[in-house]
């Protein structure tokens, strides 16, 4: 499965943080950004590549990402010349796109299960498919059911319900098809085509933990809440077979294993691990159990983890 993730714009709303890091940078609680989260979910989900649309600080996010190993990930990237909106860096695309594919704003939090999203959509037919959530906005005053100049009703202080999109999209490539590489174009104008043209998206209602980092309230509530949104948002997964330790690998703060296990593993300390032993594994690991910094050296191979929960 294929995702592009849209991470070039500027976060005007949330200067001046924005000033030095593009948002999906942001740091989220002590160790997390956004978009590493959000890369750390997809693989979970089963996605096996990501397009990233960059514009704004755009070295900065392929500096941190790279190609995608430390996921397990193959990620490219677009760059926008210019703002292109929310839907028109795809355009550039159609010919690297799958048929059906993920798309998503760099800056949601969510625990929605994107590859169930993206299953949904091939299924339903549609060109494209809408996750939303549901919002309530309480009026504070009586509302009036007027007809004619008549009081036909009343409401004391109603809610209103009513469902909004969370940035985060089934889209087939056909959708895009018409529209020419440059043009900018928003979702919101692409949903107004596709009613126009007798081809209405259809929606993935979801229930559970949504958050548009837009704001500096948005982005401070997350960082507040990270250590209660932290076993929603990563739930964890196995350390995946054959996996290595390198790079900035150093004796110090234990390792999880509902981390990642690929790449240069954040083990930080005062002391360089030296040498390639296996590591050896005497008793089943299970998720959430730990391995020590000084139990490992830099290159280990992990083979005799097979799965979190197995006998090595």
């Amino acid at each position: 499965m294929h995702a592009v993730i849209l991470a070039g714009g500027k976060g005007v709303r949330l200067r001046p943080y924005t000033t030095a890091l593009p948002k999906p940078l942001m740091p989220i609680g002590d160790s997390h950004s956004i978009l590493q989260i959000v890369l750390d979910q997809l693989a979970s989900r089963g996605f096996t590549s990501v397009t990233l649309a960059i514009n704004y600080l755009g070295p900065l996010i392929r500096a941190f990402v790279g190609d995608g190993h430390r996921w397990g990930l193959t990620i490219d990237y677009v760059e926008e010349d210019q703002p292109l909106s929310t839907v028109g860096p795809l355009f550039a695309l159609k010919d690297r796109l799958p048929d059906d594919f993920l798309v998503m704003n760099g800056d949601v939090l969510t625990d929605l299960d994107y590859g169930d999203l993206l299953r949904t959509h091939k299924l339903s037919g549609a060109g494209l498919t809408l996750a939303t959530s549901e919002r309530v906005h309480q009026i504070d005053f009586g509302v009036l059911d007027v007809d004619a100049g008549r009081v036909v009703g009343f409401r004391e202080k109603p809610a209103l319900h009513y469902p909004v999109s969370m940035g985060v999209y089934g889209m087939s490539r056909r959708t895009i098809e018409p529209y020419p590489a440059g043009l900018a174009l928003g979702f919101d104008q692409l949903v107004l085509d596709l009613l126009a043209g007798g081809e209405p998206p259809v929606t993935y209602p979801f229930d559970g933990f949504w958050l548009d980092i837009g704001r500096p309230e948005d982005y401070d509530e997350a960082n507040r809440s990270f250590p209660q949104l932290k076993p929603i948002l990563l739930p964890g997964r196995p350390a995946p077979l054959g996996a290595t330790l390198g790079g900035r690998t150093a004796v110090g703060d234990p390792l999880t294993v509902a981390d990642p296990l690929t790449g240069a593993a954040p083990l930080t300390g005062a002391a360089p691990l030296t040498g390639a032993a296996p590591l050896a594994v005497a008793d089943p690991l299970a998720v959430g159990d730990q391995l020590v910094g000084a139990d490992l050296a830099a290159g280990a191979e992990l083979s005799a983890v097979v799965r979190a929960g197995e006998p090595a």
